[in-house]
């Protein structure tokens, strides 16, 4: 899931290493493969973590709560379960604009789903056409709570930035302009 250059060559190795070696070999960090796979699921694993925080859906005219994102490895298989259950009752779609693919819960399972967009469609914008009216208020009303729960004498960005790095800030409703 890491998509990283030599990732399956690395894992090859570990597992060669693992088989052979007759103790458990995950806290050998002086093997370079042990020590590569520790680093790649640390990366995923945050990534993971950041896609379940960063998520922001939006209510469709149909009735299905839409998110796009666009993570540094492929997540979504990770993060399912996670969404499954936080929103049982209600239909999502989490689309990942990178690989172009998503998964779609339709109150009984999750699917993995293709779409095809519009060239002219950029998916990180508020549309009337695909969003409900009430879309906008609700987001409207989150803008109206994060300015009004902002302390201007206590701003750090390069903390904000740390925690909420820039590249998702086009996913986050609060943040977006339109």
């Amino acid at each position: 899931m890491s998509e990283l250059p030599d990732a399956e060559n690395v894992i090859f190795r570990y597992m060669h290493y693992a088989f052979a070696s007759k103790q458990f070999i995950d806290n050998d960090f002086g093997n370079f493969d042990v020590m590569e796979i520790s680093k790649m699921a640390k990366m995923v694993g945050r990534e993971k973590h950041r896609m379940e925080a960063f998520v922001r859906f939006k209510l469709t005219k149909d009735g299905i709560y839409f998110a796009n994102i666009e993570p540094d490895f492929d997540v979504l298989p990770l993060i399912s379960k996670h969404f499954e259950s936080r929103y049982a009752d209600q239909k999502w779609l989490i689309y990942d604009l990178k690989r172009k693919y998503g998964i779609f819960y339709d109150l009984e399972k999750v699917e993995t789903i293709e779409l095809t967009f519009e060239p002219s469609l950029n998916p990180t914008r508020n549309s009337t056409e695909i969003f409900d009216e009430k879309e906008f208020e609700f987001q409207k009303l989150w803008k109206e709570y994060f300015t009004s729960t902002n302390i201007p004498a206590r701003k750090n960005l390069k903390l904000h930035i740390q925690h909420v790095p820039k590249r998702y800030w086009k996913y986050l409703s609060e943040k977006s302009v339109d």
